[in-house]
This record gives structure tokens, sequence and C-alpha cells, in this order.
């Protein structure tokens, strides 16, 4: 009968490592809820992709649904995110791309954000290995357009991957992700935000992985921990002959 109810939740537990995954999220997020009221939590649901053009260029795709709440229905911000990738060598690449974030108040009645954000972007990113475990390091800077406001900022992520069950995160592998990212403002108060960042992903395929994981974000006037859940999902955009 379950696996009439629940088909694809038993195929995945067919599989060791995702079922090791799905676990862990399950106790986690069982944990999370009972911490605090609602409001003191909240949660992020993301897509990430890169989409390969040819062997030097790719597109940027994202999409991150924020919600004040750990229940997804009281939003905070819909961020939409693209970019131009350019590939130096397999572990850099650069990426001039825009956003669009629609910010919106805690139990607003509104279903327009009250402000709207865009944000123009550079970013490099390279990457390197020390035995299993491999470096990321992110360098971004915005040009953010805020209403009748006009401000920069530059950000700085250092993420580290280790595969739990694999010498390299490949097909079949669970991971741990853990990461640091100083936001820092171009004008006269300069801490802007850091978040901090640890959680469990799986590589599904080639080209998709799913990832769950809790992020602290502190700011110049509030700290709070958000639940989170994605998925990145690559393409090749190339024409096979």
């Amino acid at each position: 009968m379950d696996k009439l109810i629940f088909p694809f939740l038993y195929l995945l537990s067919k599989y060791e490592s995702m079922r090791t995954v799905i676990n862990i999220a399950l106790i986690s997020s069982l944990s999370f809820l009972s911490l605090s009221a609602q409001n003191d939590k909240g949660n992020w649901l993301m897509y990430f992709g890169t989409n390969k053009i040819n062997e030097k260029f790719s597109l940027h795709t994202e999409v991150q649904y924020r919600n004040h709440t750990i229940s997804p229905t009281n939003i905070e911000q819909l961020l939409l995110r693209t970019g131009l990738n350019y590939h130096f060598k397999p572990n850099a690449f650069a990426t001039l791309g825009y956003a669009h974030i629609g910010n919106h108040l805690y139990e607003s009645e509104r279903t327009s954000p009250e402000t709207e954000e865009h944000r123009i972007w550079q970013q490099f990113l390279t990457t390197s290995f020390l035995g299993r475990i491999k470096f990321e390091h992110r360098y971004r800077f915005e040009q953010r357009f805020i209403e009748e406001n006009f401000k920069t900022r530059f950000r700085y992520r250092l993420m580290l991957f280790l595969p739990l069950n694999s010498q390299k995160i490949e097909k079949g592998t669970t991971y741990l992700g853990i990461y640091n990212e100083l936001f820092v403002n171009g004008e006269k108060t300069f801490f802007d935000r850091n978040r901090l960042y640890g959680g469990v992903g799986y590589k599904y395929a080639n080209n998709i992985d799913f990832q769950f994981g809790l992020l602290r974000q502190e700011t110049q006037s509030i700290a709070k921990t958000f639940l989170q859940f994605g998925i990145i999902f690559n393409t090749n955009l190339i024409a096979e002959n």
C-alpha cells in the first residue's frame, strides 16, 4: 500500500544516500519547528541553474522564494537573478548579471511588494581542492537601485564541500556544505550583514543536486535563522549535430 500511496518516496528510499538525506532533513525540520514561534524563524525555497551555451559562456538562472515564517505562506522576498558567465578555465569564471527583488512586509495584506530593488551585479568565482574538500571563493559586487535610493555592496563567500560516501562529488554522492558570507556596504555604514550556513546535499544526477540546510543571518538590527531547501538544475544548451 505504501508503494501505491507514496511511490516517489518509496523509490527514493531504495537509495541509501538519499534515505540518509531525507532522514536528516526530517529530523532537522522537526527540531527546527519546535525551537520557537513561527515568526522567529523563516524559510527559503531556492532554484539555481547554470545553462551552458558554449565552451566559454553559460547563463546563470536563479529564483529564491523567501518567507518570514517557516510556513511558505508569508512571503518576505521574491528574488529573480540572471547573468552571463564567462569561463576562464574549469575552476574559474566571471559573471555580469541583473536581479529583481520584491520586498514584502510581515503579514502584509498587499499582493504586490512594498519596495522593489533592481540590482546590477558582477562576480568572480574560483574553486580549489585540499584532499577531498572542495573550497569555493565567491567575490560579488552589487549596484542596488532601491526605489529612489542607490547603494553599493561587496560580498565575499567562502564555501566548503565535503563528500561523505565517495572521494569526490559525483552522481549518488551525499555531501556536507558549509559557508560564511560577509556583506559590506560602500556607504558610511560599513557592515551590512553576515550569513553562516550548514547543510547536506545529494547529487541525484550529473546535472541535478538537492540541498537542505540552516542559515543564520545577522544584520545590524536583527538575527534570524532560515530553513533552506534548494535544487540545482544545470542544462546544456549546445545544439547537438
